[in-house]
């Protein structure tokens, strides 16, 4: 069975981070519509419940600090309970303290490679087993245009998207023997919460936009093909690599 344009996904169980908004608030969306059961993660309940409520009988919310490392277990055996153990996880929670380097701070430092780096691995870490004993899984980690190039404000956040990208290798060396493919997009300028104060400015994303093959600025709706791409069938001979979903901008 076909879900529109989507590659069908029934039977397989989404882990979704960073679900309350943006690209990863998306991303849940676009899986539960290709039939998978979306487990979507978030600190804010309230957020969470919108997401849920489009769809009800695909998604359910369970709201969490997922800075609290030593809580991931504990998260990975909730988000089993409601349809079985995840074999499709997203990481797309993350962190832009955009502080200038002479101003990085210990503690912004921390936060930003916990969040973007440090969890979303050993949060694969805790769904791996189940993945392997299904023979199947799909790991989808969110990588940047940082991973590549050095944007002022953001030494730490390109650090921690840097090491995504080399992570998400060394995850599909460790990992694809067991049907586990492990790859990660690379999204260019898209407008979420997270970049709010760069679309804000209608000179930087004209700008932004002008930088790009294509010419425009991304649209939610870009991102749908990629994703759908990694967490299906389709890529199960695609592993260790980062999809740059930019319009072309790391081409240039």
């Amino acid at each position: 069975m076909q879900h529109g344009d989507y590659p069908d996904l029934s039977g397989h169980v989404a882990l979704v981070t960073g679900a309350s908004s943006g690209l990863g608030r998306h991303a849940a969306l676009v899986l539960a519509r290709a039939g998978a059961r979306v487990i979507a993660i978030a600190r804010r309940a309230e957020a969470l419940a919108s997401l849920k409520a489009e769809a009800p009988n695909e998604i359910v919310a369970l709201p969490f600090d997922l800075s609290d490392r030593e809580g991931l277990a504990d998260l990975a055996a909730q988000a089993a309970a409601p349809f079985g153990t995840p074999d499709i996880l997203v990481n797309a929670a993350g962190v832009n303290t955009r502080e200038v380097a002479d101003e990085v701070t210990s503690e912004g430092w921390d936060i930003t490679m916990n969040l973007n780096l440090a969890v979303p691995f050993f949060l694969s870490q805790h769904l791996v087993p189940g993945m392997r004993t299904k023979g199947w899984g799909r790991i989808v980690n969110f990588a940047s245009l940082q991973s590549y190039r050095a944007f002022p404000g953001g030494l730490s956040y390109g650090a921690s998207k840097g090491g995504v990208a080399q992570m998400t290798r060394a995850m599909a060396e460790a990992w694809s023997r067991d049907g586990i493919t492990a790859n990660a997009i690379g999204p260019g300028f898209f407008r979420t919460e997270l970049t709010a104060a760069v679309f804000d400015d209608h000179e930087r994303a004209a700008r932004n936009a002008a930088q790009s093959c294509i010419g425009r600025n991304g649209e939610l709706e870009d991102l749908d093909g990629p994703l759908l791409f990694f967490c299906s069938d389709a890529c199960a001979y695609v592993t260790g690599q980062i999809l740059m979903l930019d319009g072309g901008f790391t081409a240039k």
